[in-house]
């Protein structure tokens, strides 16, 4: 059996809350030179003043050393555009591993992996940390240009938050090959997650199960069965939960809890993934959850919970 080659530089596309973990967990864990794309140039900022902040709190607690501190700081570059060339700086050819991190919307993924398809060597691992969109249709559009393409393109899962989630769920597409398979497991141990193995099936392994769960939470509030608390207190007490269901929802993110939730139900037509009312007006709302310091509760600047 051939040695895998090596993943030496990574480019993560997205400076959200989901991109600046996987930039994390890849310069400090796996120690690999990482870029991270966004076209906005506040994001980027806000994505590396947050970076520091991680490594900071990390000395702070004696995880790392101020030498080492500054060694993953300088593993980290920002740059503005979304690294496909529709706009600002493409991502470098000599990059091994593409990790997207955009939000949970077909018609964006779909029209990056088809940019990133076409203009990256085929040696470079084209990866998504969707949660839910079909990895078979996006090695699809990576693979218009060509066969060689498609077979590189895999899902590449992480958890929020990703520097303390300790899991990565590893999905192919169809069309994967082995070597692209090996090598997104590898880099995932690298980043120091347990590695999980899911066929490219609606909602992989966690949100097939997980979403339908927190769909039915936000119902019971609906219908006034109980408090959000209540719900809540109930999953963490009566059965083990770290977090309840509500509480779950406002850290991933109320829209990306929708956005999910819609991909699931158009894919299966089942409708224990059709959405709430409730979770779909407080998304038009702008109630989205801890980023925005309102959701089924209320945060601080910091994400901490406002007593009611």
């Amino acid at each position: 059996m051939s040695s895998l080659a090596p993943i030496k530089k990574a480019a993560v596309i997205g400076a959200g809350q989901m991109g600046l973990g996987i930039a994390y967990v890849s310069a400090v864990h796996a120690r690999v030179n990482v870029t991270i794309h966004d076209p906005s140039s506040s994001v980027l900022s806000s994505a590396m003043e947050k970076y520091k902040s991680l490594l900071s709190k990390d000395v702070s607690k004696s995880r790392m050393t101020q030498d080492e501190m500054e060694a993953a700081l300088s593993r980290v570059r920002s740059v503005v555009g979304d690294g496909s060339g529709s706009s600002g700086e493409t991502i470098k050819d000599d990059v091994d591993v593409v990790i997207e991190a955009i939000p949970e919307i077909p018609d964006l993924k779909l029209g990056l992996f088809k940019r990133l398809g076409g203009l990256l060597p085929p040696t470079t691992i084209l990866g998504s940390n969707t949660s839910s969109i079909s990895l078979t249709k996006l090695a699809a559009a990576a693979g218009a240009g060509s066969k060689a393409s498609s077979e590189r393109v895999i899902g590449i899962h992480y958890f929020n938050p990703v520097p303390q989630m300790k899991l990565v769920e590893i999905i192919p597409a169809l069309q994967t090959s082995q070597d692209t398979i090996d090598r997104a497991k590898a880099f995932g141990r690298a980043c120091k997650k347990e590695v999980t193995t899911s066929t490219d099936s609606p909602g992989f392994i966690a949100n097939a199960i997980l979403m339908p769960m927190i769909n039915e939470a936000i119902m019971v509030l609906e219908k006034g069965v109980a408090t959000a608390d209540d719900i809540d207190t109930t999953f963490r007490l009566g059965m083990a939960h770290p977090m309840g269901p509500l509480a779950l929802a406002d850290l991933i993110g109320l829209d990306t809890c929708l956005s999910i939730q819609k991909v699931l139900h158009n894919e299966t037509g089942d409708s224990k993934y059709r959405p709430s009312g409730l979770l779909s007006r407080m998304v038009d709302a702008g109630w989205v959850g801890r980023k925005v310091g309102k959701g089924f509760y209320e945060y601080d600047s910091k994400g901490g919970r406002v007593s009611s």
